[in-house]
């Protein structure tokens, strides 16, 4: 893995992207536009809105990346670009870490915006630093790239490259404590979610919501989630297959 081609894979996927106005707009303004909805959704109820507003902060970046980036790499792997890419001086690292970085500035974008709509235009309350915000949304982003990129490798078309989502993401949601304590959990469920990345996404965001400066818990929990990208991403680089058979 080199920086030189890591830098020019991430250039390409960004010249890709340019050209393609929907898979932006699904990045850019989808996440924003859902957090809109909650807000109204929970007009009559605005603190129903502050509690758990700014989890799904967190958790709809890490949807719209897990989609975009699962089909993005299917699809070079299908069109046999992956295969040509391969053939030359590039290796899986290079290409894993090119789309890293790329979906990754994008996903810096997203949550900047998203951040920005629900702190300062939806009026969000949260004790802590709106950067502390951006952070934890940002490595949801991330994370949710780093899953895309390996569930990426075990899929034959894009359609199974969506079938996944029920299987990665919304366990995952469903247990990271958003609708429930985890601690209220039958203690099997409570175990599984003490596994799952989203769970310490979740608990970060209280952190924030709660906390005026960042807790020894919040850096627990943010290190945990980087680690947990960092980790798939590597496996995503050891299992991509060079084509779809």
């Amino acid at each position: 893995m080199t920086a030189s081609r890591t830098l020019a894979t991430a250039a390409r996927v960004l010249r890709q992207l340019r050209h393609d106005p929907r898979t932006i707009a699904l990045l850019l303004i989808i996440p924003s536009l859902m957090i809109i909805l909650l807000r109204y959704v929970f007009d009559g109820s605005p603190a129903v809105f502050n509690s758990i507003g700014a989890s799904l902060l967190g958790i709809f970046p890490l949807i719209t990346m897990f989609l975009v980036s699962s089909i993005a790499t299917l699809r070079e792997r299908t069109s046999g670009t992956l295969e040509r890419l391969l053939a030359m001086p590039l290796g899986k690292g290079d290409l894993i870490g090119g789309y890293a970085l790329a979906f990754g500035a994008l996903a810096v974008i997203q949550s900047l915006i998203a951040t920005g709509i629900s702190v300062w235009l939806l009026d969000l309350n949260v004790v802590g630093s709106p950067w502390l915000l951006l952070l934890v949304a940002l490595l949801d982003a991330l994370l949710g790239t780093a899953l895309g990129l390996f569930v990426s490798a075990f899929a034959a078309s894009e359609f199974q490259a969506v079938q996944f989502m029920p299987a990665v993401i919304f366990p995952q949601l469903l247990l990271c404590g958003l609708f429930t304590p985890r601690g209220s959990m039958q203690p099997v469920l409570r175990w599984i979610s003490d596994v799952l990345p989203m769970s310490y996404a979740v608990d970060a965001m209280t952190q924030v919501l709660h906390h005026p400066d960042a807790t020894a818990t919040f850096a627990k929990d943010t290190g945990i989630v980087a680690a947990i990208a960092l980790l798939v991403l590597v496996l995503g680089a050891a299992t991509l297959p060079r084509r779809t058979p």
